[in-house]
């Protein structure tokens, strides 16, 4: 078996649409995410957050970049969620496409805070996608 690209997904909610606030989830959501999962910068293919229209104090991939260690060189990108009426507020999610060298490699997706409800049963387990 050879390299593949996965995607590694994850979602957190903010507090509230302040730097401190989103700056807070951000790192939260990016640490869980690689505790739990094998990241290393230079196989990290592109990342994208996209938040909620009720967040707009601060974009993600700039925490991330100023945040993360050696992830200044990792293409980041962020873009505004699509509005669905009733839908969770204050939402970030975060998608990350990573080369592997192992296909079947376990995968976790996080989603915390209120986020949980999104993906249940994502929210506390390793999946092989």
């Amino acid at each position: 078996m050879g390299w593949k690209v996965r995607a590694i997904r994850g979602a957190t909610t903010a507090s509230e649409n302040s730097i401190e606030a989103i700056r807070e989830a951000v790192i939260e959501l990016l640490n869980d995410l690689e505790r739990h999962n094998q990241i290393d910068p230079d196989d990290i293919v592109s990342v994208t957050f996209s938040v909620t229209r009720d967040l707009d104090a601060i974009f993600p991939a700039s925490i991330a970049r100023e945040q993360r260690p050696h992830w200044q060189n990792v293409p980041l990108l962020d873009v505004q969620q699509m509005y669905v009426k009733n839908s969770l507020e204050r939402c970030i999610r975060c998608l990350i496409h990573i080369n592997v060298p192992d296909p079947f490699v376990k995968i976790h997706h996080s989603y915390l805070r209120q986020a949980q409800h999104l993906r249940p049963d994502l929210s506390v387990a390793t999946v092989g996608d």
